[in-house]
């Protein structure tokens, strides 16, 4: 599609110009977001009757920003291609550049999308050619070339207005190549990603969806959702656990200076159970004081946690039981906490 010229550094402070770059797509892709997020609820609120008339109002619009500006209409590849090979002066540039916003977002506005894609590359090589060509006309010894500047720009106004910095990365270095372009990628993407978020936290198509009254998951918030886990939220207990070889008589004494009605038992091999005081009682009174816990737990298990495991899926394992054992992964006989129902509610209320 494209016939990208080989990528050279010329000189370290060009990176100043990529950063640069990278201010400037930040702020324009924020502001083209911006620009469609309010006006389409805008239009969409009009009266009824309207909704055929605004794409021909649009059309006409963009009609006579074409006259004047053809490269502006169409997907624009053929003009991307020559901005990569320097075939435009850097006024040129900025003017389709914004003549492009310009057109794209009449278009989306109205009801009458063409596609986001090619307008975003185009729109990211003209401001970013835009951008090398201001700098090597005031700096010429640090500037090699306007074409990586255009090719770096496709990517980095594409990481700002469709929150993608990664494949934006991969998609210019595949376009070069060559992965000597990397660097300068990164500082500019991350430079528009950054504002980008800073000023608009929610990506356009959420924007768009939740204007539809559609309730989507966004990927980007589930990532920047905070994972609570079992140690958020376990607390010591306050006693040692009865052991299997307790007595009966042993296990009461222990129950009454303990805080808790439910007692853990734990086995050598690892194995948890729970007894409650009341049970302790029953079974004193119905059997011998000598008798050993293993003796009348020895079918009782009781489901284990460890500190890693997802809080989400302890809600699973915790129902009917007061509170379950948090114990290490390198041994189930190491106890680490308890972690009970309104522990979990707990957490999550701090969370919150």
């Amino acid at each position: 599609m494209f016939h990208v010229p080989a990528f050279t550094l010329a000189h370290p402070a060009e990176l100043v110009g990529y950063a640069v770059l990278g201010v400037a797509s930040g702020v324009l892709s924020l502001a083209f977001t911006k620009i469609i997020a309010y006006f389409r609820p805008k239009l969409r609120a009009l009266p009824e009757w309207t909704q055929y008339v605004q794409p021909a109002v649009a059309g006409l619009l963009i009609g006579f920003v074409g006259l004047r500006i053809p490269q502006s209409l169409g997907t624009g590849y053929p003009y991307i291609d020559e901005a990569l090979h320097s075939q435009f002066t850097w006024e040129m540039l900025a003017i389709l550049g914004f003549a492009k916003i310009f057109t794209t977002s009449l278009s989306f506005v109205s009801g009458t999308p063409g596609g986001i894609f090619a307008p975003v590359l185009f729109i990211g090589a003209m401001i970013g050619g835009a951008i090398g060509g201001l700098e090597h006309h005031f700096f010429p010894q640090i500037s090699a070339s306007v074409a990586p500047f255009a090719l770096v720009g496709m990517g980095t106004f594409f990481a700002g207005f469709l929150r993608v910095p990664i494949t934006s990365v991969f998609m210019v270095v595949e376009t070069s190549g060559s992965y000597s372009i990397v660097l300068p990628v990164m500082i500019s993407n991350t430079i528009a990603y950054l504002i980008s978020r800073r000023y608009q936290n929610v990506a356009l198509f959420d924007i768009l969806a939740k204007q539809d009254n559609l309730e989507l998951p966004s990927m980007e918030e589930e990532r920047e959702q905070i994972v609570l886990r079992v140690e958020d939220a376990m607390r010591k207990p306050d006693l040692p656990p009865l052991q299997a070889s307790d007595t009966l008589e042993r296990a009461l004494e222990i129950a009454k200076i303990s805080t808790e009605e439910v007692l853990l038992v734990r086995f050598p091999t690892g194995r948890w159970a729970s007894i409650t005081r009341k049970d302790l009682e029953r079974m004193a009174r119905e059997h011998q004081k000598e008798t050993q816990l293993r003796e009348l737990l020895s079918t009782a298990r009781l489901p284990i946690l460890h500190p890693d495991q997802r809080l989400d899926d302890a809600l699973r394992f915790i129902q009917g039981h007061a509170f379950l054992p948090v114990v290490s992964r390198a041994g189930s006989r190491k106890l680490e906490g308890v972690l009970s129902l309104p522990d979990i509610l707990t957490a999550y209320q701090r969370a919150s």
